[in-house]
């Protein structure tokens, strides 16, 4: 009797990891399926370092003239999301073509659609900046925020930062 418990129990935390691998793995952007395997120029942002699961996540890249990087009028992308409750936050970008990207984050906790004190900040490189210095009107260097991407996927970390 008992190794047949024990057989059940063990099934039930395969599944459950199973389950639980599923949701950690669950993958935004207009077609996340981009991101596993095919050959289009694609970036997977791997948010980390959020405060709360709480409003959204705006994920925008830039390509070209490094001056215009982080103004919103020469945004390539721009994708706004729920922040998901559990599991990790990745977002998949497609970018249309090989080339140098920069890419930044947001989290507006309080969902109110302005940058505010309760806003985290992130971009790619991770240079230490804060909401502080983009209010300020200072951006990090390009060189701190490129990133090369090919055909496929590039994964690009970046951790949010809050006042």
């Amino acid at each position: 009797m008992k190794r047949k418990s024990i057989k059940m129990v063990a099934a039930l935390a395969l599944m459950g990891v199973g389950f639980a691998s599923t949701l950690a793995a669950q993958t935004l952007g207009p077609d996340p399926s981009l991101c596993d395997g095919s050959a289009e120029p694609t970036i997977l942002v791997r948010v980390t370092g959020l405060k709360s699961r709480d409003g959204t996540i705006r994920v925008r890249t830039f390509s070209g003239d490094p001056s215009t990087y982080f103004n919103k009028k020469f945004a390539q992308k721009r994708l706004l999301y729920p922040t998901p409750n559990a599991g990790s936050v990745d977002i998949c970008v497609p970018v249309g073509a090989a080339g140098v990207y920069a890419v930044d984050v947001r989290h507006d906790a309080n969902n109110n659609g302005d940058t505010d004190r309760s806003d985290g900040v992130g971009a790619s490189g991770n240079p230490k900046f804060s909401l502080w210095t983009i209010l300020l009107g200072k951006k990090p260097s390009a060189q701190q925020v490129q990133v090369n991407v090919g055909r496929g996927t590039t994964i690009v970390p970046i951790t949010v930062r809050y006042l």
